[in-house]
């Protein structure tokens, strides 16, 4: 898609449009989970401290003072920046509060009642405000008060553990996994508690824990744990119990993935690289007998992917039916014709007029998708515009600039930026 087609997606309806979000949190969790909201026609308000703004503006790779990765979780968001520590920006935000449906904060439990902008206080004055509150440990428990990041979240929700060689130290995924799972958590949260706000009238809060949301991927582990006394280990590429389903090398050092743990898929494999002995081997017919002959299997398999080139192991697995694949790099996403038929890249012009790639919206909606709105903006570009929406005076603006209170930032795309100000 082009930029041109990017920015006319802002003309179909979407399905969240006249939704007011406030966004209270920096970084990922919180800032994920409104880029989400936005995508899909809500108007929202990211509050961002003066000079330095959310650190994420800063993280990773950096062009022109500003991260590449800043115009994907901040597109369709309007930037005020503001003191939160001031009594005069909590006015500000409670305002906005006022008149928002939902608030996103990912902020320690405690920090926001001591500016008098917890739940308590905000829902007072907005009964039908909806807030999702993202942190480590929740805004209840022993724990609550500890800072927690992301990868605490997955080391302890029991993702790190399994991460992983037998026997070796464990890894990470190389993405704010816990973070973007939380955020996934917030939205629906917040948009189950929009449903219910339709009967009762009444906002809620929703309590979302980064580790409670890695937790809740982790399948059968705690059962298994308690009615067989097993507890999970790390195990490579493998996936236990479910056979066969690894990574296979092949000539030239390449490897693929193949997924060929259906009980037809798997004879189709087996008959695919020319092991029909195994095909027919009543003991490997179903996942259960497979699995205790997992070892066994996956050696067959390596043996036929060792010797043949990578394209070669995929056309002829994909021919017969067998999921197969390969990690895919940066290059490889962007080069692929199904990723681009499904318009999942997307090119934007940022606020620095640069154009640049970007993944697409999901998920797609048939009636009302999703948009993306350019990149993300500077540091406080809409803090006058929204402003102006509140009803304060330009006299009472200029007195809290000068007080260090707001700050805006001179740039081409604000009418109402000025130098100096």
């Amino acid at each position: 898609m082009t930029a041109h087609d990017a920015t006319s997606a802002t003309e179909q309806p979407h399905a969240l449009t006249g939704l007011k979000v406030l966004e209270l949190g920096q970084l990922i969790a919180g800032p994920f989970a409104t880029k989400l909201l936005g995508e899909f026609g809500a108007d929202v308000i990211k509050i961002e401290p003066p000079g330095t703004g959310d650190p994420l503006r800063r993280w990773r790779i950096v062009e022109e003072g500003t991260s590449l990765w800043w115009h994907v979780q901040t597109r369709n968001k309007r930037s005020l920046s503001l003191d939160l520590r001031s009594e005069e920006g909590q006015e500000i935000v409670r305002r906005l509060a006022r008149e928002a449906d939902i608030v996103v904060e990912n902020f320690r439990p405690g920090t926001l009642e001591k500016w008098g902008l917890g739940w308590e206080a905000l829902s007072a004055a907005n009964p039908g405000l909806i807030m999702v509150r993202i942190s480590g440990y929740g805004q209840t428990g022993p724990y609550r008060d500890r800072p927690g990041f992301g990868v605490i979240g997955e080391a302890m929700g029991g993702l790190r553990y399994l991460s992983g060689h037998p026997g070796e130290r464990s890894v990470r995924v190389g993405v704010s996994l816990g973070d973007s799972l939380s955020a996934l958590y917030g939205v629906i949260g917040a948009l189950l508690a929009l449903q219910e706000r339709h009967a009762s009238g009444q906002g809620q809060y929703i309590d979302v824990a980064l580790y409670e949301s890695v937790f809740a991927m982790m399948e059968s582990l705690i059962p298994e744990y308690d009615g067989a006394d097993v507890i999970r280990e790390p195990s490579g590429s493998a996936l236990p119990g479910i056979t066969p389903s690894n990574a296979y090398p092949c000539r030239g050092g390449e490897h693929v993935l193949i997924a060929g743990n259906g009980d037809s898929i798997y004879r189709r494999l087996m008959q695919a690289i020319e092991r029909p002995d195994l095909a027919d081997d009543p003991e490997l017919a179903h996942n259960d007998g497979r699995s205790r002959h997992a070892e066994r299997i996956d050696g067959a398999i390596a043996d036929w992917t060792s010797r043949h080139e990578r394209e070669h192991v995929l056309s002829t697995l994909d021919a017969v039916g067998v999921p197969v694949g390969f990690p895919y790099t940066a290059r490889d996403i962007v080069n692929d014709p199904h990723y681009q038929a499904r318009e999942m890249i997307q090119t934007i012009i940022t606020a620095e007029g640069r154009q640049l790639k970007v993944p697409g919206v999901i998920p797609k909606l048939s009636r009302t998708p999703g948009r993306i709105e350019g990149g993300g903006p500077w540091l406080g570009q809409h803090t006058r515009d929204v402003l102006d929406e509140l009803g304060i005076d330009a006299d009472t603006q200029q007195a809290l600039f000068e007080r260090g209170v707001l700050h805006d930032t001179d740039t081409p795309t604000s009418p109402h930026a000025k130098k100096g100000a």
